[in-house]
């Protein structure tokens, strides 16, 4: 399905990455004139420009052209935030403002699963498809996941659902256009297919609202408005599934009219998902069911049943039946960079979690294990709390390796929160992990659970998370 409505429409795109990417693509199918653009020069991109030199797209790189407010839409990838001054005087001047995933939901007229939170996004996405899928629904799965799903509106029949990961970055664009005199004297046809409403999914999860992100949002006001996009414009025919256990997740339960589902770890709800007795149930439509026990659960940490959780209520609103949803809660094994467990090498095990960009999530790794731990910690600091990090270090950890740009606020944490908890800091992950391989004891765990974001070395955590595994695999022979 080709947007029809958006040919001759003029398309400025902000940011090459898979977002712009996509949409570019996308929109030069639909007939639109596209200018794609970026800070960055054509040197610094590398491989994100190929993909495109057989469509008519023109690149503007290392700086913006005087032109680009000269076009109907303006459209923002995630990386570009809304209060840089090419945005700003877009906003001022009465461009319209979307995005990639702002226009896919326009476009897509069936049922979405939106699912956003400060942790357990991809792993509860993920599950929500697999379930889906084993319950015979075809569903496409995709967003902040990694995967831009304009694209397949372009191969004809739709899913049946569309299951998306939306991000604070992604949600804080599905709030309304700018509105008022100087944007409708501006608004073409073309423009007009491109919609400025505010928008919530069919069924919307939350997962849990932690400090995240303060170095984009500034506040955890705006971090968290930003957040509750993805249920204030709900209905009363739609679903939202929120986290009884997190308070800013619950409270999101009084800014929707939508019928409301919860999951929580701490005790029965009306209706949701639970866990009682050392047993995860699912409530919802007058039944009660058991979905397996916890210990049957394959995932480590009690972060991750509540994801199984999640997943579970989201599953069966959208029409999977219990029995497809315990067939994947008993499968699946995990995402990668979560908790990876990478290899054994004389008896010490190897655990990839660089997916950690913030402490709380760096704690809730730090929690899923019994065994004796070296942690290795660092990367760019987000302008966010350690003390509660350095509290469950003292608790867990024997040794803390601290690298990276933050390596010295990593020591600091430490000094005042886990005194007692041995540490030693290096420059880079390569030289941390020759260091966790002398000094961990058979019977530990390397943990790479940074805290920090990949940003001081690495353009992203996945990139991270496989040079943390290319390195342990280098180690030489293992005896597991």
């Amino acid at each position: 399905m080709v947007g029809t409505a958006l040919r001759g429409m003029r398309a400025g795109i902000i940011g090459v990455a898979r977002e712009g990417m996509a949409l570019a693509r996308y929109l030069c199918h639909s007939g639109a004139q596209v200018v794609l653009t970026d800070l960055k020069p054509a040197d610094k991109l590398g491989d994100a420009i190929r993909g495109i030199e057989d469509l008519p797209v023109r690149l503007a790189l290392g700086g913006y052209p005087s032109d680009l407010l000269d076009t109907d839409v303006l459209f923002l990838s995630p990386g570009v935030p809304v209060d840089v001054p090419i945005v700003e005087e877009a906003r001022r001047t009465g461009v319209p403002i979307s995005s990639e995933p702002r226009l896919f939901v326009q476009l897509f007229t069936n049922p979405v699963v939106g699912i956003t939170g400060s942790s357990g996004k991809t792993t509860t996405t993920t599950l929500v498809g697999k379930m889906l899928a084993s319950a015979g629904l075809h569903a496409w799965v995709g967003g902040n996941i990694g995967r831009p799903l304009i694209g397949e509106l372009s191969a004809g029949a739709l899913a049946d659902l569309a299951v998306m990961e939306l991000s604070s970055f992604q949600l804080e664009l599905f709030r309304p256009g700018v509105q008022g005199s100087r944007i409708e004297e501006k608004r073409t046809p073309a423009s007009r297919a491109v919609s400025l409403e505010g928008w919530s999914p069919r069924i919307a999860v939350v997962t849990n609202i932690t400090p995240n992100h303060l170095d984009r949002h500034h506040t955890m006001e705006r971090y968290i408005q930003a957040k509750a996009a993805i249920v204030d414009y709900q209905s009363r025919d739609d679903w939202a599934v929120l986290n009884r256990d997190d308070a800013y997740a619950r409270s999101f339960g009084e800014r929707t009219p939508a019928g409301l589902v919860e999951f929580s770890l701490t005790g029965p709800v009306q209706q949701g998902g639970y866990l009682d007795e050392g047993q995860l149930k699912l409530a919802y439509g007058g039944s009660l069911n058991v979905i397996c026990r916890s210990d049957q659960v394959r995932l480590r940490g009690e972060h991750n049943l509540a994801n199984v959780l999640a997943a579970a209520c989201a599953a069966r609103i959208a029409g999977a039946d219990i029995e497809a949803i315990r067939r994947v809660v008993l499968e699946f094994e995990g995402v990668p960079h979560r908790l990876e467990v990478v290899r054994r090498w004389k008896g010490i095990t190897f655990v990839n979690d660089s997916i950690a960009t913030t402490p709380e999530r760096a704690i809730a790794a730090i929690r899923a294990f019994g065994e004796p731990l070296v942690l290795l910690a660092g990367g760019r600091d987000k302008h966010l709390p350690w003390d509660s990090w350095a509290k469950w270090v003292e608790r867990r950890v024997r040794l803390v390796i601290g690298f990276g740009e933050c390596a010295p606020l990593v020591g600091e944490a430490m000094a005042q929160g886990a005194p007692e908890t041995a540490f030693l800091r290096c420059e880079t992950l390569t030289e941390a992990i020759g260091l966790a391989a002398r000094l961990a004891g058979e019977g530990e765990v390397v943990l790479f659970s940074p805290g920090g974001t990949s940003f001081d070395a690495y353009v992203d955590f996945e990139a991270r998370g496989e040079a943390y595994r290319e390195l342990v695999c280098s180690l030489g022979d293992s005896d597991a």
